[in-house]
């Protein structure tokens, strides 16, 4: 089944002011645009590519910034029927996943992935996704244990008895 995709770059989105700093308000312009211009031609699907970007030792983005940048999906018209992958190479400070960590919270179809194949199924998946989760590598599923209700409360399996005490006489 065939794939439209839109790859989009750091270098196509992120801007540098003067000084040589992030400029959070002409990125987001530009990424407006990118993402705009997704909508106007039908495409669901879009892959965020952020491997050419190399982190240093501090983060370039804030969690505020990221969560700015999210935003600009919704300001554009980004619905929960479309799809972002967040690709990256290396993520030290948690970026990338942060960043589709938040837009997940906002109900979104945002996953962050170290693997552009997974990216690429996860794209291409049709299906609904109910519970879909925020980072593809080394993802393991977490066992869960339901509870019994009894009187509107939740009620453990397992009741838990203080140990009898135990004196020592001299």
């Amino acid at each position: 089944m065939p794939l439209e995709l839109q790859v989009i770059r750091a270098s196509d989105f992120l801007r540098m002011g003067a000084e040589g700093h992030f400029d959070l308000a002409a990125s987001k312009v530009v990424l407006a645009e990118l993402a705009g211009a997704c909508r106007k031609r039908g495409i669901d699907r879009a892959m965020l590519d952020l491997r050419a970007l190399h982190p240093g030792p501090k983060p370039v983005f804030s969690p505020t910034d990221l969560a700015k940048l999210v935003n600009t999906f919704r300001e554009i018209g980004f619905t929960q029927r479309q799809r972002l992958a967040v690709l990256y190479s290396s993520d030290p400070h948690h970026r990338a996943r942060m960043f589709a960590f938040i837009g997940a919270l906002r109900g979104w179809h945002v996953a962050a992935f170290g693997d552009f194949e997974e990216a690429l199924v996860w794209l291409s998946d049709e299906g609904k996704a109910g519970s879909e989760t925020v980072s593809r590598t080394g993802e393991q599923e977490i066992p869960l244990k339901v509870r019994e209700v009894s009187e509107g409360r939740l009620r453990p399996k397992t009741k838990i008895r203080p140990k009898p005490e135990t004196r020592n006489n001299p």
